[in-house]
């Protein structure tokens, strides 16, 4: 067995070396043109995405066949292997059948503005440093600003695979049962697939975000830097840095702040201070939208459609939008007081306690919650796993999960915004799970169950 895989990885690394030259060879003797006779573009496809997903597959086997033939996957990771492999396969399929891509525009858009000393358009809702990044490609084009994204968030998605997986682990599940629910989280999950499909920085911001969980406590300084660089991603995870100064951890808050203060530099360093400015003056017009969207699953939005009906002025929603978000700072702040007081999710930390119902928090009071947003909610609700009991909490549990990331996204009033009642169940809850101290039945039979199958 090991002889055949020697042998087929040794023939993958000969057919990849024999197109590779081929193609070196056409290009030399014939240039683009030449290369053009050998690839066909279909109508409804890109042909840099589906090279790019071909590529990436082609290596991926390769990958799998050196492993298994240098016996680098084996009893101990062979659930976790497997299911890389099979969560990678998968989305470069289903990545490779989209050939039209959303928000990637706006951020090219406010890289070409900067790159050509204009401010940032009133589109562009991020601090500057993703613009400022972004620059530096400009030159590639519309195209190849557009794939080297793609790519990035290719290995993005295959990061958030391992950091969930370890970020479970971390939170009491066993090594089988963590596998499992990433694998499965991940292969039917809306936000995931919206997030891939706009090439989006939200799975790149959560990456970050889980490594921050990760590092702490035993790496402060790079738990520190990850979120600071979150933040400057997509400026809403700083609501998380309430649950580090639970800790009351000074060396970790002074990495922080260094850290986001230096990262923070970088963007004035090429462009000056103008295009923080710029952003904070996008961010006020965020708020005075005068229109509903039903992709944008906010209370502002929900509570703009509601105008026409019952004629209410946009002054007056507005200040409704933001009683509502008082209301769910307090409530947050309840839920995370009582989490952190019964170690509902951790007895490790504060912290571990106090991220689940941040995370709601830092999700659902934005201006503009987008249904790929869910996916920051990650945490709040796969933790509940360990802590629900009853046969009430389940079905209530199973509807808001439904709600998040299992129904497709559409635009039907009022269905849309169930992607705003889903994480309001899962804080309600919390706030009942978290007055109990016995864990879930099912969590510990589970965790128990997978670690006994013989493979």
């Amino acid at each position: 067995m090991k002889h055949s895989l020697q042998t087929a990885f040794k023939s993958w690394i000969g057919l990849t070396l024999l197109v590779s030259a081929s193609l070196v060879a056409i290009y030399l003797r014939n240039g683009i043109t030449g290369l053009n006779l050998f690839i066909q573009e279909w109508p409804l496809s890109n042909l840099a995405v589906t090279l790019a997903s071909t590529t990436l597959t082609w290596l991926l086997m390769g990958a799998l066949l050196y492993m298994l033939a240098g016996k680098k996957i084996n009893a101990g990771n062979i659930w976790l292997m497997a299911g890389f492999f099979l969560v990678m396969f998968v989305y470069l399929n289903i990545l490779r059948e989209r050939f039209r891509y959303g928000d990637y525009h706006y951020y090219l858009e406010a890289a070409t503005a900067l790159a050509n000393r204009q401010p940032l358009p009133d589109s562009y809702l991020y601090l500057p440093l993703w613009a400022t990044l972004l620059q530096f490609l400009v030159p590639l084009g519309d195209q190849g600003v557009m794939i080297t994204l793609w790519v990035v968030n290719v290995f993005a998605l295959a990061t958030f695979y391992f950091l969930l997986f370890n970020v479970l682990k971390r939170y009491g599940f066993s090594d089988h049962f963590s596998v499992v629910i990433a694998i499965l989280f991940m292969l039917i999950n809306t936000p995931l697939m919206r997030t891939l499909g706009f090439i989006q920085v939200n799975l790149m911001t959560l990456d970050l975000i889980l490594f921050s969980i990760l590092a702490y406590p035993k790496n402060e300084f790079l738990s520190a830097l990850a979120l600071a660089l979150a933040v400057h991603l997509k400026t809403s995870p700083a609501v998380l840095v309430l649950a580090f100064l639970l800790e009351f951890n000074w060396r970790w808050l002074f990495w922080f702040a260094v850290s986001f203060l230096a990262i923070g530099l970088f963007p004035v360093a090429i462009n000056g201070v103008s295009p923080y400015f710029q952003y904070v003056n996008n961010a006020f017009l965020l708020t005075q939208i005068p229109d509903t969207n039903f992709h944008d699953t906010s209370f502002d939005s929900f509570l703009r459609f509601l105008n026409p009906f019952f004629g209410i002025q946009i002054a007056q929603t507005r200040l409704m939008a933001l009683a509502a978000k008082a209301l769910l700072l307090i409530g947050t702040l309840m839920v995370m007081i009582q989490t952190v007081r019964s170690q509902t999710f951790s007895k490790e930390n504060r912290m571990l306690n106090a991220i689940p119902p941040l995370l709601i928090l830092m999700t659902l009071a934005s201006p503009i919650v987008w249904d790929h947003h869910g996916l920051f909610t990650t945490l709040s609700f796969l933790l509940m796993l360990k802590r629900i009991n009853s046969p009430a909490a389940w079905a209530w549990f199973g509807f808001a999960y439904f709600l998040e990331f299992l129904l497709p996204s559409f635009d039907f009033f009022p269905w849309s915004y169930g992607r705003l009642i889903a994480p309001i169940i899962i804080l309600v809850l919390m706030w009942g799970v978290s007055k109990k101290h016995e864990t879930s039945h099912f969590f510990g039979a589970a965790n128990i169950w997978f670690e006994k199958l013989p493979i």
